[in-house]
């Protein structure tokens, strides 16, 4: 096992850095990105009107983010896995769960404004946190242990 450690210690020094740059960048969030809705979520939101927004500068605050955190992300999936078919993979599911969850953002803005501020919390949530490479990394272990698995005639 340390003999393992040793020789994937580049790999895993990359991997904590890709780690610490997400957690630079929440810890950052305020003076790097535009999004009024930071502070609005932090206190009891529930009994507060939504405040004012910028759409164009909301949105590119939140693409902004979520590149960023994507870019991260893809680097720490490509540390790990070192597949570069997943990473394609994976590029495509961050753009098109952007596309969908950033009109989502939009319509619950929009149709149900304070009304339904938990939704807009939630979903706003999946686009300011790197949620997804916490879903990613089991799942494409999964695929990789289970490709082996029928690869070496055990089904």
């Amino acid at each position: 096992m340390l003999k393992v450690l040793l020789l994937n210690k580049l790999r895993i020094l990359l991997g904590l850095v890709f780690v610490l740059a997400l957690v630079v960048v929440r810890a950052y969030e305020d003076l790097l990105f535009y999004d009024p809705f930071l502070n609005y979520f932090k206190r009891d939101f529930n009994a507060l009107p939504l405040p004012s927004y910028d759409s164009f500068h909301l949105l590119l605050g939140l693409l902004f983010r979520y590149v960023f955190n994507m870019v991260l992300s893809l680097g720490l999936l490509y540390t790990i896995f070192r597949d570069l078919t997943m990473i394609k993979f994976a590029s495509i599911l961050y753009v098109f769960f952007f596309l969908i969850l950033v009109s989502l953002f939009y319509v619950v803005i929009y149709f149900y404004g304070a009304q339904n501020n938990l939704m807009l919390f939630y979903i706003r949530r999946f686009l300011i946190q790197p949620i997804f490479v916490i879903l990613f990394i089991p799942a494409f272990y999964y695929q990789k242990w289970d490709k082996r698995f029928f690869e070496n005639g055990k089904n």
